[in-house]
């Protein structure tokens, strides 16, 4: 093949000698790969607001109902967990975005640490999770032919106000949206410690330090998204119907 042959190929096709092997072949660049799959990810993480949207504007609309009967559900939950849970999602977002870092610098060690770091804090979340809704079974606070609304209505704790027998009968309104609210979470928080351990294994073959950020990018803004979910559900559940 002649030079001009030659010319004519590096022409046509500008990036037959530069093609990473992470870059898809119906794209033309990196650049545009990264960008489509990051507005991808941007609507993903939009229907998920709108769905979680939904679930808080259910919660307002019956806490405003029903106010007696959230205030007196909700001073059943153990607030030193829900902070410990709130303090452990905030840390494993800073590991998170330390992890993106990481692989933009192009540091493979210090990517899958903080993968790593990422994972044991996002299950200790689901772990104290678990503890919780352990106690709620043995309280009998789970809706359904188990629960009990004596538990309001005569109060084990003297601190505790009682409330009456028909606003007491709305108390499972609050831990249907309670288990809603915090299981549809913590379903969130599963998928990303699975999605954790699949990246921790392609981390350590090299596969995100040779260029190739997108996909930890997009899974740090999903990581981050389920953090803040969770950062207006605990106040929400856990803080604003708090009595002296």
């Amino acid at each position: 093949m002649d030079s001009q042959a030659i010319a004519t190929v590096d022409h046509e096709h500008p990036h037959s000698h530069d093609h990473p092997p992470y870059l898809k072949h119906h794209f033309e660049t990196v650049e545009q790969q990264r960008e489509t799959a990051s507005l991808g990810m941007w609507v993903f993480l939009l229907t998920e607001i709108m769905f979680f949207s939904g679930l808080f504007c259910a919660y307002l609309i019956f806490r405003n109902w029903y106010h007696a009967a959230f205030v007196v559900a909700s001073n059943t939950l153990d607030v030193t967990l829900g902070t410990i849970n709130t303090a452990v999602l905030i840390c494993s977002s800073f590991t998170m975005a330390m992890g993106v870092y990481s692989a933009e610098m192009r540091r493979k060690k210090h990517l899958v640490l903080y993968l790593i770091a990422t994972l044991i804090l996002g299950s200790t979340f689901l772990g104290i999770k678990a503890i919780e809704y352990h106690d709620k079974y043995t309280e009998h606070h789970i809706p359904g032919a188990n629960f009990s609304i004596e538990n309001f209505v005569h109060p084990n704790d003297p601190k505790e106000p009682p409330v009456g027998v028909d606003m007491a009968q709305h108390t499972p309104i609050y831990f249907e949206l309670y288990f809603g609210m915090t299981g549809m979470h913590a379903l969130h928080m599963v998928v990303g410690v699975c999605l954790l351990i699949v990246l921790i294994f392609r981390a350590q073959a090299g596969e995100f330090t040779a260029g190739h950020v997108t996909t930890v990018e997009n899974f740090g803004l999903y990581w981050h998204f389920v953090d803040i979910v969770w950062i207006f559900l605990f106040p929400l559940l856990y803080l604003i119907s708090k009595h002296a």
